[in-house]
């Protein structure tokens, strides 16, 4: 309850200090997720329903103990006399409406069952800690979800910015053509074009634009904020040293993965379960003892003596020890073995499943690192020579040096050119990060 109220509080103090703002830094967008994602709240409740288990199986150890009373009242409207026998007593009555009441208090006490209930609490205790891996792995999931759309929205803004210069520069051709075009200098056609790559690049604004939304849109629902809710990210362009880190090897990480990541620790405390669960089955074919006790008393109103006396002569105490040997029970105990060491199985197939799938994770984003550096570093020579190339032209085609075509083709090559910087820089950056984050680093941007 005392963790439940902490978690609270931190959410309302997170939202108050979150929710005012437009700007959120990538940091402020993984606490606050980690805080209000359902799914992350969810498996918290599942860690919660496994600790009331685990008292449960704790109290399986001690006795039980119940009451139980029933009260009855009885009318015989024709009879005029009536012979009852109550423990082992004949009372006579002329009443018509009886009244009899009786109290039970019982105790039982499995003393012992196979050690199946002391196994019990040991798997909880096991459930209870893949329970919190679980959501361990959920938050490790939440936070590279957050990192991808993060790392988009940056690099759709860039982007964006880009197509806005292009814009410009297109939007000032169109003018200058239609200028030469009254000189008689400039054909109607070639216009024409020149009018096409303007708003070609003002369509690529919007496309932009509407990918930023979409992106926002994402990251908002994982956040789990509000339709309405105001929503920016205040990321700063990464430099060219942030993007060209050393990469560390693949095999380093996934040597560091394998004893840090929550999946592996999950799968490999699953095993211990299956086999927790195949003692258990074992245990079935142990006899169990145990051990009861009662007390009971009644009253009956038709008796001669009174209320206090009856409760005090009906008075019956009781005590025995049960003793169970199972002989025959239909295959039910060797099915549970067989069943066990099955899920045993399929618990080191999934342990060398994940294994796979966390090596194949950490090679692809250790090979996008390298493949999107190098192409970081060729697109930024090609980017100052297209840049270079398309001024001349542009300066050219200004002077009537160059025709539409040539002028089209090294726009073309600027845009191309300037598209495969940002993305490879962003790209880098991003696989960069989730590699080290797979090594159990902290995610920065």
């Amino acid at each position: 309850m005392k963790n439940n109220i902490l978690l609270a509080t931190v959410a309302c103090l997170t939202w108050a200090c979150c929710a005012g703002q437009e700007a959120w830094t990538l940091r402020q967008c993984i606490d606050y997720a980690l805080q209000n994602n359902i799914d992350i709240r969810k498996s918290r409740v599942s860690e919660a329903q496994g600790e009331v288990n685990l008292l449960q199986d704790k109290a399986a150890l001690l006795p039980s103990l119940s009451f139980s009373t029933s009260q009855s009242v009885g009318y015989r409207p024709f009879e005029e006399s009536t012979a009852i026998v109550q423990n082992g007593q004949v009372t006579n009555t002329t009443k018509k409406v009886t009244e009899q009441g009786s109290y039970g208090l019982n105790a039982n006490w499995t003393v012992w069952n196979g050690g199946i209930n002391h196994k019990n609490i040991e798997a909880q205790k096991l459930q209870n800690q893949i329970n919190e891996l679980s959501t361990q792995q959920s938050e490790q999931s939440l936070q590279e979800q957050i990192a991808q759309l993060y790392v988009q929205i940056l690099y759709s803004t860039e982007a964006k910015k880009v197509n806005e210069q292009l814009a410009q520069t297109a939007k000032s051709q169109y003018e200058r053509g239609q200028e030469m075009m009254r000189q008689g200098q400039m054909s109607k056609a070639d216009v024409a074009q020149l009018e096409a790559q303007w708003k070609s690049a003002e369509y690529d604004i919007v496309s932009t634009e509407t990918q930023i939304l979409n992106y926002k849109r994402q990251l908002k629902a994982l956040l789990e904020l509000e339709l309405g809710a105001p929503f920016d990210v205040a990321g700063n362009v990464p430099s060219d040293d942030q993007v060209l880190l050393p990469i560390p090897s693949a095999q380093s990480i996934y040597e560091l993965a394998l004893n840090t990541r929550p999946e592996i620790k999950m799968a490999e405390l699953s095993i211990e379960a299956a086999d927790m669960s195949i003692d258990i089955a074992r245990r079935g074919y142990y006899p169990s003892i145990g051990v009861s006790a009662s007390a009971g008393d009644s009253h009956y109103s038709a008796s001669r003596d009174g209320v206090g006396k009856q409760m005090k002569q009906n008075v019956n105490l009781s005590g025995g020890v049960n003793i169970s040997v199972p002989i025959f029970d239909n295959r039910r105990n060797k099915s549970a073995v067989e069943m066990a060491k099955l899920q045993k199985l399929n618990s080191q197939l999934d342990l060398q499943d994940r294994k796979n799938a966390l090596a194949s994770t950490i090679e692809n984003y250790w090979l996008n690192a390298n493949s999107y550096q190098q192409r970081f570093r060729s697109a930024r020579a090609k980017v100052e020579s297209a840049e270079v190339s398309y001024e001349l032209l542009d300066a050219q085609f200004r002077n009537g040096l160059k025709n539409i075509v040539e002028l089209r083709q090294g726009y073309d090559n600027l845009i191309s050119a300037k598209q495969d910087e940002l993305q490879s820089k962003y790209m880098a950056l991003l696989n960069l990060q989730l590699l080290k984050f797979y090594g159990g680093e902290v995610i920065e941007m």
